[in-house]
């Protein structure tokens, strides 16, 4: 049995987690129609309950904030039911879950938006950027700038998308704000070009990820709500000239806000954790909440980073994919299922719900 922290319960606002291994959002492509979570979805986010907290897969808080075939939203009354099936599940199992709230933005395409309409944006500047639509890769659709009287409409979905979580069943609400995405691209000066009061300065290119903070927090509670952010990461042709000053002043407003986590992207989203310099141990220090890493952690790093108290809990992407008892296989130091990159995006229970757990694959070995 190992010794690791990694195996500790952890205090989480509202819930005691049984562990502090995350399994990070991870888009899987398999909504049904009308954007609701597949009932697949049930047994696949169910198989992974032992993990202390699972986030889904992002969901979008509106159709204009799609950005991807058959992702699955959370602003209907079907998309609500479909996921209350996904929570009773993992409740019954003993897990916690939290849902991931989207907007993409600019990194969307014509074909997905009301009326094959523009995709929205902080500045009309295009992304170097692919999205999965009809089946393939295809390269994002050229944005609209979102208009000033716009803007309290997309807090506002935010609000209501969080106010459904709840009644979803969920433990809480995770904010996307990473990767380039809506909140990310108002963030960052390689996006945002505006020269009115979400455009410029520091405290102005922050502030729409921070209204909807703040709004999300008011709804679902602040000991419910967190929010993913990625610093450095060059994921869908996001930049900023300045990261520290501009992550150290967010994580400020964040920590006034009081919500539960901060759930940071180290590095380069799937890639290098060292691709520029950041002093992460900054954010940590700013935010009196929990700090969820992510970004390459296998067993030794996470074990590591936790006892040097650097993080709080240990986020884990494609090792969740392919090992639904990865927890477990930690524990052990038990061999981990290769996964399928095939069948990450789309299709069936195939590289979804059929991986092997350790039980039944000594049984069939």
């Amino acid at each position: 049995m190992s010794a690791s922290k990694l195996f500790d319960p952890y205090k989480l606002g509202a819930v005691t987690l049984t562990n502090r291994a995350v399994m990070a959002p991870l888009t899987r492509n398999r909504a049904v129609a009308g954007f609701v979570p597949n009932p697949l979805a049930i047994d696949y986010y169910g198989q992974r309950a032992s993990a202390g907290l699972l986030i889904t897969e992002a969901s979008q808080v509106s159709q204009q904030g799609q950005g991807y075939q058959d992702t699955p939203g959370i602003y209907s009354k079907e998309q609500v039911a479909g996921w209350r099936k996904v929570t009773d599940r993992v409740h019954e199992r003993g897990g916690h879950i939290y849902i991931q709230l989207w907007h993409v933005g600019r990194i969307s395409h014509t074909t997905l938006q009301e009326n094959d309409g523009a995709p929205v944006a902080p500045s009309a500047v295009r992304a170097k950027s692919k999205t999965f639509v009809g089946g393939t890769f295809a390269d994002v659709s050229e944005p609209r700038v979102l208009d000033l009287n716009e803007i309290p409409g997309i807090i506002d979905r935010f609000k209501r998308a969080s106010a459904n979580a709840l009644e979803a069943g969920f433990d809480g609400v995770e904010i996307h704000g990473a990767n380039g995405y809506l909140l990310d691209q108002f963030a960052k000066d390689g996006a945002n070009k505006r020269t009115d009061a979400y455009g410029g300065s520091i405290e102005n290119r922050a502030r729409l990820m921070l209204e909807v903070s703040k709004a999300v927090a008011a709804e679902a509670g602040a000991d419910r709500t967190g929010i993913r952010i990625s610093p450095v990461t060059p994921a869908n042709d996001i930049s900023d000239s300045n990261p520290q000053p501009l992550f150290d002043h967010i994580v400020d407003q964040l920590n006034a806000l009081k919500l539960v986590y901060i759930h940071v992207i180290e590095g380069a989203t799937g890639g290098p954790r060292d691709i520029a310099p950041f002093d992460y141990d900054s954010l940590r220090k700013r935010f009196s909440g929990a700090y969820i890493a992510n970004n390459g952690y296998d067993f030794k790093l996470a074990t590591e980073v936790l006892e040097k108290n650097k993080a709080d809990l240990i986020a884990f992407g494609k090792p969740f994919i392919s090992n639904p008892d990865l927890v477990e296989r930690l524990k052990l130091g038990a061999p981990l299922n290769d996964f399928d990159k095939a069948t990450f995006y789309g299709g069936d229970a195939k590289g979804y719900t059929d991986y092997p757990v350790l039980g039944r694959q000594a049984a069939a070995e």
